[in-house]
């Protein structure tokens, strides 16, 4: 039997504990990932890559999901504040 009583109410709830991530967050995250793993392949020799091409792809990549997700996350914001009362 557990004695951990966890009876806040929600007024009393982190506000931050429950919010997503940042999309930029991630993105810049997964890019460093994408980076680091492309830097391991090379030195491990399966695979010779071109410098400027993987770093113009990974740009480009990480804009294009920077703009998709402001997108994504304005769109969401917008549906949330509706109240339906005009």
């Amino acid at each position: 039997m557990s004695s951990y009583d966890d009876s806040r109410t929600a007024d009393e709830q982190d506000p931050e504990a429950g919010s997503p991530a940042r999309v930029g967050t991630v993105v810049w995250g997964l890019t460093v990932v994408a980076l680091a793993a492309l830097i391991i392949i090379s030195r491990l020799g399966i695979v010779a890559l071109n410098g400027t091409y993987v770093l113009i792809g990974l740009m480009i990549g990480a804009g294009a999901a920077l703009i998709v997700g402001g997108l994504v996350s304005a769109r969401r914001r917008d549906n949330k504040s509706t109240t339906g009362k005009s």
